[in-house]
């Protein structure tokens, strides 16, 4: 479904007033804060998160997956899905491909397809968390199987990912492992790493010089007794053996429960470690659930590490990738990537305000209230007219959600696809 930019026009128009009576009132305390407001609206228009080809279908748990009707049943349609996201957003602009679920069958004309729709193609994710037709099983591992015919499938699968990636224009190549055992004794700890960081030498060799690799770490599931790469630091072990190229991924869902996720950012971000995000929430582990929807003063801190780490020149902003990695089994797919995008503007743009003069004043000073007060300040203030304003200076809608609902999209996309149209690849 192609959303026309009258319509967009004609909804924000019908909810102007409105915005400009709150967008007003903030902007004048700000500017009056000292805030340079139109340096802080550029800030949020060009931060672009990507969305997973992966994330535009019915999500579902190992009990069952329910469809909602309407789903992209090729990559085409995947693409289109995105593009109504990026017109109603403007919070995206590049696709991150699963393989092989998402195998191009012509390349010139997916490349095309993607421009027409203003969409780059953000890191490749290799998939040897499941058997795909090879002769060799992942049932007990993947790169780090005890089977060396099993280790070269994975390799090779992964280097086919990365030849896939640069006929598309991708710089990066996302490894994440089920990887693991369930009993004690079912596998040797040691060998097992070793073996992994075998295979990933090998893939890393055969990814060219312009390319990063993204190592996602998993503490649990679906192996509940170890994971190979269970946490950052032996995932940055990993990647320090393999090369500059090779950073953490940070996926906030893959941690125990009340783990300091800020401190890992900054702490990797300290070393020029952080590769990038796979935003999600979750209230008990790896619960896959819309960014922010549980904790968002969580995500808000995050993003303070990310924003500070970046000012004082410990990593450049630039060298992350920004991708939400969520499922969504009762919820419209394409309306919960617009709450999740959301969250995540309104999480920055609150992390942008923190004053960090005062604040840093505070920490040397022990002043533990006075910089408390630094973050609650920022974080309690609301930033949904700046996020608005945003969206509707780069040409998005004002409310997203409400004019999705208003065209009755899904319904549109059901007329067109069918009730039963699944999504590939789930």
């Amino acid at each position: 479904m192609k959303l026309s930019l009258d319509k967009i026009s004609d909804h924000n128009s019908k909810l102007k007033l409105s915005h400009q009576d709150e967008w007003d009132f903030l902007s004048n305390k700000l500017s009056k804060e000292g805030v340079d407001v139109d340096e802080l609206i550029q800030k949020i228009k060009d931060f672009q998160i990507a969305v997973p080809s992966w994330a535009l279908g019915a999500g579902g748990t190992r009990f069952g997956r329910f469809g909602i009707g309407g789903e992209p049943r090729n990559l085409e349609e995947k693409l289109a899905d995105i593009g109504l996201l990026k017109d109603l957003t403007r919070k995206t602009d590049s696709v991150s491909l699963h393989i092989p679920w998402d195998i191009p069958s012509d390349y010139s004309a997916i490349k095309s397809l993607a421009s027409e729709l203003g969409i780059s193609f953000d890191a490749m994710n290799s998939n040897t968390f499941q058997d795909n037709g090879g002769s060799e099983t992942y049932k007990l591992g993947s790169l780090g199987n005890s089977k060396k015919a099993v280790r070269d499938q994975a390799v090779a699968h992964n280097i086919e990912v990365v030849e896939i990636g640069k006929k598309l224009g991708s710089k990066g190549l996302t490894v994440w492992l089920a990887d693991g055992s369930n009993f004690p004794g079912q596998s040797s700890l040691r060998s097992a790493l070793q073996w992994t960081q075998e295979s990933l030498t090998e893939i890393y060799k055969a990814m060219p010089d312009d390319w990063k690799m993204l190592l996602e770490y998993k503490p649990y599931e679906p192996n509940f007794y170890h994971t190979i790469i269970p946490d950052w630091g032996t995932s940055s072990l990993l990647c320090k053996s393999l090369g500059d190229r090779a950073k953490v991924l940070v996926d906030l869902g893959h941690h125990l429960p009340n783990t300091n996720i800020e401190q890992i950012v900054a702490t990797l971000m300290y070393q020029d470690m952080l590769a990038g995000f796979h935003f999600n929430d979750s209230k008990y582990g790896d619960d896959d659930l819309t960014t922010g929807s549980i904790k968002p003063y969580q995500l808000f801190l995050i993003f303070c590490e990310l924003i500070s780490g970046s000012e004082d020149g410990a990593q450049a902003w630039e060298s992350i990738s920004w991708m939400i990695d969520a499922s969504h089994n009762t919820k419209d797919p394409l309306e919960d990537l617009m709450q999740a995008l959301e969250m995540i503007s309104i999480s920055f743009a609150k992390a942008l305000l923190v004053d960090r003069r005062k604040l840093t004043t505070c920490q040397i000073e022990g002043d533990v209230v006075g910089a408390q007060e630094c973050l609650q300040e920022a974080f309690q203030r609301d930033v949904r007219p700046l996020v608005r304003e945003a969206r509707i200076q780069n040409g998005g809608a004002a409310d997203p959600i409400m004019l999705y609902r208003s065209l009755a999209v899904r319904k549109n996309l059901i007329s067109e696809r069918g009730a039963e149209s699944r999504s590939t690849g789930l």
